[in-house]
């Protein structure tokens, strides 16, 4: 093996490298080893065939280094010389003569006198930022800053360089010690298999030796990120404030003018010879009520006119304190659909289904940063924390929401405050359906058709959501679909209740194959996993993962993107062999808002489901605010809440069976004109139930063209009703 022609000495700035015998024990002596001096950044190579690398990699494998900006140089003799950083790190190496020698003592020297001059820059610089200066005016300090910035994303760029450099030469070394350790097990015990033991050693050192410069290289970056951090929050911090007191202004002349304007034209039309003391007067006074409420844009009016954003509630009457036999009422339950049983309103919370649907919108906000993903892998990640996300306002609500009565309907308008309306109407009663809708401004649309099947089992009681969730984003055009987890209230006898989710979700991309499997681990008493415990992996159409999310259905997720998968050891319980990932560091999607103060005496309720009930001018006959009986219940008269619960109930028994006779005269009518073929029926709908004739009011009947189920779509028409105040088409179900 032929030793490479030592370099000439260069600038400091530059990279020098050569062999140097360095001292390892008293066994071994002095052993060549190969040396890179980069910047400040002195780097020892160890290979075994020089003929194993090439000259780019024995920059990046590196075994160990110094920094010069701290260590010291010593001369011993004519050929040795030693460098330490202080006690932690010492060389001792020895050059093939004394030119060599002194060539690396000159480079050294100089590398370590540039390291100290970059240093006191740097503290400089961080001590000129952070001191208590009045801000700088556009056009006089930004040039500085703007370089100061050029400057540090340049070094960031090359730190990344480094890192895609060793993942490289990492995916390189472990491909040849995965084939060497190929060759060696179909080999036989021949006198070849030395040799092939030899060079799987090399690859295995080498391999390591990679994964450690590496780890460097990643250490260095966040070294260099954490130093910077500081002073560019600061810089942001000082924006945002700008910014804010800009909107401030901008909001604050808008309003101004507005009420100017409007002030001028009612003192114009209700006095028109008025002098201008008392118009002056009338204008005070229309500026003085500016701040008596925030306001916001109207989007629907062309003149863009200010409106006054309705202020929401804080809190509802405190739950009262009644005791009730359990166990006398559900006795006679078990095995019975929840649906038919008839229950007091001490069960119950005073929102009904349909307003619980609604509550899933409580982190509308991650569907809104999903419309504006550009990758649909990442916006998959948001879609699946969006789906968790629904379960977290349930850890603590044991109470039953209210049945909706048939024909029922629920509106959520936040379209000034979030962006979207939703509506909820109940198109069946048995089996109990509610189709939910909800459009965005923000890009996306929100469909859904639930029916809830439960039973009482004695000791728990199970709720199982039937029924698709469909999401769509106008901008890539993605459509998802997921189904939602089994829910268990368990000790509905004796002890506390609790409640539980438990099951698999998939998170079908339609438009791009995408999916994401997601698993809600049941809750044990014997296992080591974190309660409420969610994984979740975010797969592409050819099955590669790409993401992996963790966390819990009541607190947080979080997603990591995947860098290399791999077969692990069998899963005992199953007798499948488990796939490991290895990601980089987490990232959180979502975490759940704290509950409001008091919310132990209100039900449980979060910020948004106290606001569920609050009535609102304008609403439908039909609307859920409207119905007695979970009003009484909201203000605390639960006894005659339990009385109207009654009355609301036999009276959607009247109207079902006047419904009943009136498709039975029509079916015997239309029998008596022609007959008709029940095999030539291709509805199912038509021969299960063939009594039942309602039509929804604002849904319509239709297969869907994706899952093919039958389900209710928005068909139109609502908002606009809404905004004629004409309801003349709603049932009186109250």
């Amino acid at each position: 093996m032929s030793e490479p022609k030592t370099p000439t000495p260069v600038p400091a700035g530059d990279t020098y490298k050569g062999w140097v015998f360095k001292w390892t024990n008293y066994i071994k002596g002095y052993q060549r080893r190969w040396f890179v001096l980069k910047k400040c950044l002195l780097c020892v190579i160890w290979v075994l065939n020089s003929q194993l690398l090439t000259q780019a990699e024995m920059g990046h494998t590196c075994r160990g280094t110094i920094n010069l900006a701290t260590a010291t140089i010593t001369v011993d003799d004519a050929c040795n010389f030693v460098i330490s950083n202080g006690g932690a790190q010492t060389y001792h190496l020895k050059a093939s003569c004394e030119v060599e020698r002194q060539r690396w003592i000159t480079a050294l020297e100089l590398a370590k006198a540039k390291a100290a001059r970059m240093q006191a820059e740097s503290d400089d610089s961080g001590d000129d930022f952070s001191s208590s200066s009045p801000p700088v005016a556009p056009g006089q300090g930004g040039g500085s800053q703007n370089s100061e910035v050029q400057s540090a994303l340049r070094t960031l760029g090359s730190k990344v360089e480094d890192l895609s450099t060793c993942n490289d030469l990492i995916s390189k070394h472990g491909s040849a010690l995965q084939r060497s350790l190929s060759e060696l097990d179909s080999l036989r015990l021949t006198g070849e298999a030395g040799d092939k033991i030899r060079q799987v050693t090399e690859r295995a050192t080498l391999f390591r030796i990679t994964s450690n410069a590496m780890i460097n290289a990643c250490r260095d970056f966040l070294a260099l990120a954490q130093a910077h951090s500081k002073r560019w929050q600061k810089a942001l911090q000082a924006e945002r404030d700008q910014r804010v007191r800009l909107e401030e202004t901008l909001e604050q002349l808008a309003k101004q003018h507005n009420h100017l304007e409007r002030a001028f034209r009612g003192a114009a039309q209700a006095n028109a010879t008025a002098d201008n003391k008392s118009k002056t007067f009338i204008i005070s006074k229309g500026i003085s009520a500016l701040n008596e409420e925030p306001l916001a844009m109207n989007q629907e009016s062309p003149s863009q006119e200010l409106v006054p954003l309705k202020k929401r509630r804080t809190r509802i009457s405190d739950k009262p304190n009644y005791s009730l036999n359990l166990w006398s009422i559900m006795k006679n339950c078990i095995g019975k659909e929840l649906s038919k049983i008839p229950m007091p309103v001490n069960f119950n919370e005073p929102i009904s289904m349909l307003q619980r649907l609604s509550e899933d919108l409580e982190y509308h906000e991650l569907l809104d940063k999903a419309s504006k993903c550009q990758s649909s892998l990442e916006q998959m990640c948001y879609v699946a924390a969006f789906s968790v996300s629904s379960y977290s306002t349930t850890v603590h609500r044991t109470g039953k929401p209210f049945n909706p009565l048939l024909g029922e309907t629920y509106e959520l308008d936040r379209r000034r405050e979030s962006g979207y309306r939703s509506l909820c109407e109940q198109v069946s009663h048995h089996p109990p359906a509610a189709a939910h809708h909800v459009i965005s401004d923000r890009g996306w649309t929100l469909r859904q058709e639930i029916t809830v099947a439960s039973k009482f089992r004695g000791k728990y009681l199970s709720i199982m959501p039937l029924g698709t969730i469909h999401a769509i984003f106008e901008k890539s055009n993605n459509h998802y679909t997921w189904k939602k987890v089994t829910t268990t209230v368990h000790n509905i006898i004796v002890g506390k209740l609790w409640i539980d989710q438990s099951g698999e979700i998939d998170v079908v991309n339609h438009t791009t194959g995408d999916r994401c499997h997601l698993k809600f681990a049941p809750y044990s008493y014997f296992s080591r996993d974190v309660a409420r415990k969610v994984t979740g992996v975010v797969m592409d159409k050819d099955g590669k993962a790409h993401y992996v999310l963790s966390g819990t259905w009541d607190e947080k997720m979080e997603f990591s993107r995947v860098m290399q998968s791999s077969r692990g050891g069998e899963n005992g319980t199953e007798g499948k062999q488990k796939t490991v990932y290895q990601t980089l560091k987490a990232r959180e999607l979502w975490r759940k808002n704290p509950l409001p103060e008091g919310a132990e005496t209100m039900y449980y309720f979060t910020t948004l489901a106290l606001t569920l009930n609050e009535p609102e001018e304008g609403m439908a006959p039909t609307d859920s605010r409207r119905r007695p009986d979970q009003r009484l219940m909201e203000d605390g008269r639960w006894d005659e809440a339990n009385a109207e619960k009654q009355r609301l109930e036999e009276k959607q028994r009247s109207v079902r069976r006047e419904r009943e006779r009136e498709a039975a005269s029509q079916r015997t009518s239309s029998q008596s004109e022609e007959a008709v073929d029940e095999d030539s029926v291709t509805d199912p709908s038509l021969k299960s139930a063939p009594h039942e004739n309602y039509q929804a009011l604002w849904f319509e009947r239709c297969e869907d063209r994706i899952t093919g189920e039958q389900v209710h779509i928005y068909k139109g028409g609502y908002w606009e009703a809404k905004d004629r105040g004409s309801w003349e088409g709603c049932p009186d179900i109250f």
